[in-house]
């Protein structure tokens, strides 16, 4: 029988066939990929010609592509779609994939061969984006160790395979964790939540087997709850349950594997010849230095933590006044601050969350790139993975630019959060690729599915990622897309949530499940007015996250990162009744892989500039300004990694930002 994953996909826009794809499949294909892969490898490390850019580096490029399709659909799956099978082959590929990704750094014949062209570069004759290319793959060779030799070379191919089988362990852990826990309602239980949180207990007491309500560790569920249960001891046990994921001792306990993946992180960085992980790692990113990252979060955590504790007199006043003695907790803060956002804003959750349907916030996303940057979305009637994905054809001009595949339901089969990936990138090297991206998230089922406010900005978030994927236009893979620098990777989605803030967006998509009307005006005021709302305890819980993420890496590695964990929080003054938003045995940012670790700062050196971005629209004259949207796309959304981010980023807006447009625009640029 043949391998579906081997063959050459016949199907419609040459989509993964997952009708035909099984588990057993993958195995064998991977096995096949890497075959070829080391082929390719070899064929061009062994070329007797002398390099050129086109016979390694190019070559280098196309080298793997095999592995890129089996990857490319495997680990969208075992993000979105986990299974047994797929977690043992999760552990499986691993180690097999950081040895073949040493392998081809540690080749000695083909660091070579690409020294020589770094060497000769000025005489190459080489395009800018040629340029770029070489300068990324000789830049990454070199951080890979390809200049190490003898035990040096050897420790480090050591210790990334086991970072690769320690990330895999700690987010099948947190999987587990999250999967596992529930809390059954009983109908009394079921007082004071508003008919959509009910409803979405009901749906994910059915997802689990139960015959009643339940909550589950999926954010959209166990955050309305605690915003809107009267009954404490019930947020009490739900929050300490969220808190605890990955530390709940056991086989699913993520702390030892924490301190391990710290101290191999440091080993790594010391071969290298760098003082800390976080200066190796923070090197290629626009900030450069730890130095520069600490100063930007401490200008904001300051007026942020004045804010959150001016905040916390307030609650504390409510809890008392409600006949509760003590102190407030963090299982408090969401009802109470709820309470009160209804009492100064007059904004109910309940009543705004029938104004974000799901199928209209979806919409809203494609009439805004639609009005942005011609784009057109049709939907598209092919196997997917899932009976909860959709799949759409994107188009511009009658021309394919890439299908779009949303899959928003939260399920026990899917790690948490939302996510961005793209099944295949973009590329013109070997033939116009055009990209499959996905979008998945974790919102709670309901029919009609409603969402906060808070999960619309999530859909539009993710799908600024995807318009990063969509309209990339370059040449080589390596850099097509979101292949930016990590603080500059999240410019395209943080920018895109601002055009759910514009009030003719809202008037046209936000509308009543049940009646169909519009948001009515006031409501829709009230609603922009309190954007700001609540924005100390929302800084402060990012905040405290990201430098606790980067003291782990500035220096010696902890022995104990949850000691570590409670010194920083105690030396920033944490307010007591809030929680980090990721505390360090769930903090899959920074655990599940190296993408994050020292870097989970990047969505606010990224707000650096979105804010800014944004205002570019406003002084040109609104939010639809086709001329800035076209300089968008040919300096940010179309040009992947092509030239460094700074440089891009002047190019659009002609200067670089300063942190006031971020204070400004969480409402902190007055906190006394």
């Amino acid at each position: 029988m043949t391998n579906p994953l081997l063959e050459d996909w016949t199907t419609r826009f040459a989509l993964p066939p997952f009708d035909r794809i099984e588990d057993s499949q993958f195995g064998p294909a991977m096995e096949t990929a890497l075959d070829e892969g080391r082929a390719a490898i070899a064929a061009i490390a062994d070329n007797p010609e002398p390099p050129t850019f086109a016979n390694t580096i190019e070559a280098l490029e196309l080298a793997g592509a095999t592995l890129d399709r089996v990857a490319g659909v495997f680990y969208n799956l075992a993000g979105a779609d986990s299974t047994p099978a797929r977690e043992e082959l999760q552990r499986e590929f691993a180690p097999k994939l950081s040895a073949y990704s040493s392998a081809i750094t540690n080749n000695a014949a083909l660091f070579a061969r690409i020294d020589t062209l770094w060497q000769q570069r000025d005489d190459l004759g080489l395009s800018d984006e040629q340029m770029r290319v070489l300068y990324l793959t000789h830049r990454s060779f070199t951080r890979s160790g390809a200049a190490l030799e003898g035990f040096a070379r050897d420790r480090l191919t050591d210790v990334k395979s086991r970072l690769a089988v320690l990330g895999t362990q700690f987010t099948q852990n947190l999987l587990a964790d999250e999967r596992e826990w529930f809390m059954p309602l009983a109908e009394a239980d079921l007082e004071g939540l508003p008919d959509f949180v009910i409803a979405s207990a009901r749906e994910a007491g059915r997802e689990k087997g139960q015959d009643g309500p339940v909550v589950t560790l999926s954010r959209s569920l166990i955050v309305p709850f605690l915003q809107f249960s009267p009954r404490r001891e019930l947020r009490e046990t739900a929050y300490k349950a969220w808190a605890a994921r990955g530390m709940n001792g056991g086989e699913t306990d993520n702390r030892d594997i924490a301190a391990e993946v710290l101290a191999l992180r440091e080993e790594r960085a010391m071969l290298l010849g760098y003082d800390s992980f976080a200066a190796y790692k923070l090197e290629t990113e626009m900030a450069k230095t730890p130095e520069a990252v600490r100063d930007l979060l401490m200008q904001v955590w300051e007026p942020a933590v004045a804010q959150a504790d001016a905040d916390a007199v307030k609650l504390t006043a409510m809890l008392h006044s409600d006949g509760v003695n003590g102190e407030l907790e963090p299982w408090d803060w969401r009802y109470y601050s709820e309470k009160r956002r209804l009492a100064e804003h007059d904004l109910d959750e309940a009543e705004l969350k029938p104004y974000f349907q799901l199928d209209a916030m979806i919409e809203a996303a494609f009439d805004c790139a639609n009005r942005l940057f011609g784009l057109e979305f049709a939907a598209l009637d092919v196997p997917l993975y899932h009976p909860d994905a959709r799949a759409w054809e994107v188009t511009r001009n009658g021309e394919h630019l890439a299908v779009f595949i949303g899959d928003y339901f939260a399920r026990g089969s899917k790690r948490s959060g939302a996510w961005c990936s793209a099944m295949r990138s973009q590329k013109k090297l070997g033939g116009d690729t055009r990209p499959i991206v996905v979008n998945i998230c974790n919102f709670a089922k309901g029919d009609p599915a409603l969402l906060s406010y808070d999960d619309a900005r999530t859909l539009f978030h993710e799908f600024g990622h995807a318009l990063h994927q969509m309209l990339s236009d370059v040449t080589y893979g390596s850099i097509s897309g979101t292949s930016v620098a990590r603080d500059f990777v999240e410019l395209p989605s943080q920018l895109f949530e601002h055009w759910l803030e514009v009030p003719e967006v809202l008037e046209k998509h936000a509308r009543h499940a049940k009646t169909g009307e519009p948001m009515p005006r006031a409501l829709l005021d009230r609603l922009l007015a309190a954007q700001t709302y609540d924005m100390g305890f929302q800084t402060v819980e990012y905040v405290a996250s990201a430098l606790v993420d980067l003291d782990f890496h500035d220096g010696e590695a902890p022995a104990d990162p949850m000691d570590a964990q409670a010194v920083t929080l105690e030396g920033l003054g944490m307010p007591r009744a809030i929680g980090m938003r990721h505390a360090t045995p769930h903090f899959a940012h920074v655990f599940s892989g190296d993408g994050y670790s020292s870097g989970y700062y990047s969505y606010m050196w990224s707000e650096v500039m979105d804010a800014d971005a944004f205002a570019a629209f406003g002084e040109a004259g609104g939010p639809f300004d086709a001329e800035t949207a076209q300089k968008l796309e040919t300096f940010i959304l179309s040009a992947g990694g092509s030239q460094e981010a700074d440089a891009l980023y002047t190019a659009f807006r002609g200067r670089m930002p300063g942190v006031d447009a971020l204070l400004k625009g969480r409402g902190l640029d007055k906190v006394a």
